[in-house]
């Protein structure tokens, strides 16, 4: 295994065990209330579909970009923006889903604004480290 080297700047080790772990936490839990009826789905209380759907299929990208940043591989930097970007949009569209009078979770917002400077946060991080390494 190599070191941190200027190809591969601690920012971006840490940034991808991070995305990493966050990921396979989103996974575990965006799947516990989208395929199976017990205590996480009834505690998800009036979730929004395609937050949820958003958020599961987007764990499995996390893990990707994690991986890609561990590995030192520009294009995880790229996609650590694209998950920045569309995590972003899915949080306005939430929004105009509350507005409208949508029914939603407080905790729905807190997470989705967790998500939102975790991405931008391990976005602008590793892009700097990059650059500057």
């Amino acid at each position: 295994m190599q070191g941190i080297t200027p190809s591969r700047p601690w920012v971006a080790v840490v940034a991808s065990i991070v995305a990493v772990l966050f990921g396979l936490l989103t996974i575990k839990s965006g799947g516990a209330v989208l395929f199976f009826d017990g205590p996480a789905r009834a505690a998800a209380g009036a979730y929004v579909p395609f937050v949820l759907w958003f958020n599961f299929f987007a764990g499995f990208v996390y893990v990707l970009a994690g991986a890609g940043l561990f590995w030192g591989r520009g294009w995880a930097v790229k996609l650590s923006w694209l998950l920045a970007a569309t995590t972003v949009i899915v949080f306005i569209a939430f929004g105009f889903h509350i507005l409208a009078g949508g029914d939603f979770e407080a905790r729905t917002v807190g997470a989705m604004s967790l998500r939102t400077v975790v991405w931008l946060s391990i976005a602008f991080f590793t892009r700097k480290a990059w650059i500057m390494g």
